[in-house]
């Protein structure tokens, strides 16, 4: 075999301070579609190995920065390619990207390797779109779902019936951006339209979680539509940091309720609540006990896990108080304990414990919980925040993995008040399932860090969310009104669904809310006097008395409830409020119920919902759009450019 290969490689910049910029996105273009991309490493490094030569356009991007693009770049064979970039910060508040409409191909044609075919097995595996896209990429001839190999200018090959057009193939070996792909999503059933005759209340468990929209991020910057199962819709929504006002009566909410138009279905309407919770200053939290609970295993190695874990909890750090307390416990093969529980104010000492950090090893991730809770109980403090803060690609395969295993450890813990944070990094072994799990168990949250900057929003922005409890097993509850409405459905929270007489019973689990945190709920309304496929045909009951043609309150929609316990009680208290009917067009709306509304838009669109109706990209952005006013973090931008980026991806778009 040749001892050169061909390769590219450089660094990425920023102009103001020459600093490297971590996990950057590169992406290589030929004639307008998008062949790979990669991030570059905690260096600000990237590097792409056996490339095939030819002249590229090659992209450097970076949130916060203005894009760069080098056209016409000449890749040379068996020589190592060098680009630098130098990003400069936008001047403007995250302009808009734009985005080349772009069929992202499947196929990693860097690799120069050949021989063997692919199983149809291995292609129904990979974070792809359909046979047609898998044909829009490269030419193939065959039958079986064997892709094999051709050298040819072919003009339309076909498979399964879908024909390729004027397409070159190189020699490939197919290679999803993922290899390989273990993750894991576990989603049950969309939720359905309920009719408010068969069943007035709604009850279900609220979940501050937001790793699906980093983790649904991640893939769509790479250049793949996300698996659908990883697409949980209140996740996203949630993502957000809507503009809600603050309690002033000394409750620890605000409660919110509007009603909109619904873009995807104009007889339909959205409810869209709220709660949102006072934002504290940092000097009058309780004082913190933390344990960095830390996989090392072999998995841990690349640059977008360990390595950002330990620049992650950096950040935290930094945002400690002189008298709070960290331990550090990390496992792989067994479980260990570095750095014994220590106060912030020696904070070289816990600096210098993080840096000797290394990956290597299987994974042992029960016996390094159990060994965290310890350590976590040994250094309780009476009145205080005590948790435990799990950073892991998600994958314990030894010790007690199995998820009841878990689950029962974590749940005995809770009851004495040590708290969970699950955060996942890294790709490729991402158990979402299994992260969601922990955390729910574990009167905790689930974040999913991608980069730095989700580092930064979870650590910084978000920190007393993330790590501080305000209130726990809050449930919510609506008693819909069947004088205005027909039926309804909740947006997402399949797995967050109680039993009505759940409501009241304080011995039932429910999620928990940080200091600062909001959540938000969407549910779809079939409005009385719409005819509706959705709405269900019941045969009218023959045991119940008359139905009385009136229903005695005409001026509401319905009740909204809430309960929820102190993080110290057992005992749960109740407030509740009266819904307004009034409904408002979308485009008249606040511009967060603009924004809630188009991101369950998009993720009806990225899960192929059964539910989805008319929903399209057009809908999303002109929503968007709509709701950007002050977009001080940029994510506004960010989700406008992401949903650029599934609109071109978006294969059955491709037929139409």
């Amino acid at each position: 075999s040749n001892t050169t290969s061909t390769t590219l490689e450089g660094i990425v910049v920023s102009k103001d301070g020459n600093l490297p910029l971590d996990f950057a996105y590169i992406k290589i273009y030929k004639e307008g579609n998008l062949i790979t991309g990669t991030q570059t490493g905690m260096d600000g490094k990237y590097l792409f190995s056996n490339i095939q030569p030819g002249v590229y356009d090659i992209e450097a991007s970076f949130l916060g920065y203005e894009s760069k693009e080098i056209s016409g770049f000449v890749i040379e064979k068996n020589k190592k390619n060098i680009l630098n970039f130098e990003l400069s910060p936008s001047n403007t508040i995250l302009k808009e990207v734009a985005i080349t409409e772009y069929k992202a191909p499947l196929i990693d044609i860097d690799n120069t390797t050949t021989g063997g075919t692919v199983t149809s097995e291995k292609i129904s595996n990979m974070p792809h779109k359909s046979n047609t896209a898998i044909t829009a990429t490269v030419a193939v001839a065959s039958t079986n779902k064997k892709y094999k190999k051709s050298r040819t200018t072919s003009s339309g090959f076909s498979t399964n019936g879908i024909k390729a057009g004027n397409i070159i193939s190189y020699d490939i070996e197919i290679q999803p951006y993922d290899t390989p792909n273990n993750e894991s999503y576990e989603l049950p059933k969309e939720n359905t339209f309920i009719s408010v005759k068969k069943e007035a209340l709604s009850t279900f468990s609220i979940d501050v979680d937001r790793a699906a929209y980093s983790n649904i991020r991640r893939y769509l910057n790479m250049g793949s539509m996300p698996p659908k199962k990883a697409v949980r819709i209140e996740e996203m929504i949630n993502y957000f940091d809507y503009d809600y006002d603050v309690p002033d009566d000394g409750t620890p909410f605000h409660v919110y309720s509007n009603v909109v138009s619904c873009p995807w279905n104009k007889k339909h309407q959205i409810l869209h609540l709220a709660l949102n919770t006072t934002k504290v200053k940092k000097d009058e939290l309780a004082p913190s006990n933390f344990v960095f609970l830390i996989d090392v295993s072999g998995s841990m190695s690349d640059q977008n896990k360990l390595p950002l874990v330990i620049s992650s909890f950096k950040l935290l750090l930094n945002q400690l108080r002189p008298d709070d307390r960290v331990a550090i416990v990390v496992y792989a093969g067994s479980a260990g304990c570095p750095l014994e529980s220590t106060k912030v104010s020696e904070k070289q000492k816990i600096l210098a414990a993080l840096d000797n950090l290394r990956a290597g090893g299987s994974t042992a991730g029960g016996q390094g919980i159990k060994l965290a809770y310890k350590i976590a109980k040994d250094n309780f403090i009476k009145n205080g925040n005590n948790r435990v803060i799990l950073a892991t690609d998600g994958d314990f395969n030894v010790g007690i993995s199995s998820n009841n295993g878990l689950e029962e450890l974590i749940s005995e813990k809770r009851k004495e008040n040590i708290f969970l944070s699950v955060l996942g990094f890294g790709m490729g072994n991402y158990k979402s399932d299994k992260m969601e799990i922990l955390a729910d168990k574990g009167n905790g949250n689930h974040a999913y860090i991608d980069n730095m900057n989700e580092a930064r929003k979870v650590f910084l922005k978000e920190l007393t969310g993330t790590l501080y409890t305000l209130a726990k097993d809050v449930k919510v509850q609506i008693e819909f009104n069947p004088a205005f409405v027909q039926a309804y459905r909740l947006i997402g929270y399949e797995n967050r669904m109680l039993q009505k007489e759940d409501f009241n019973n304080d011995k039932i689990d429910a999620g928990e809310i940080g200091i600062g945190h909001s959540v938000t709920a969407l549910y779809e309304i079939i409005p009385v006097g719409v005819e509706s496929n959705f709405a269900g045909k019941i045969d009218d009951l023959v045991f119940q008395e008359e139905e009385k043609s009136e229903y005695p309150n005409k001026k509401d929609l319905g009740l909204f409830k809430i309960r929820y316990k102190n993080p110290k009680s057992d005992v749960s208290k109740k407030i509740q409020f009266m819904i307004s009917p009034k409904v408002t067009p979308l485009e008249k709306a606040e511009s967060f119920s603009q924004l809630a509304v188009a991101v369950a838009e998009i993720g009806l669109l990225l899960k192929d919902s059964v539910y989805k109706q008319d929903a399209n990209y057009k809908d999303v952005l002109r929503y968007a759009n709509l709701s950007k006013g002050q977009d001080p973090e940029g994510s506004i931008s960010e989700f406008i450019n992401l949903v650029k980026i599934a609109k071109a991806l978006d294969q059955s778009l491709v037929q139409k």
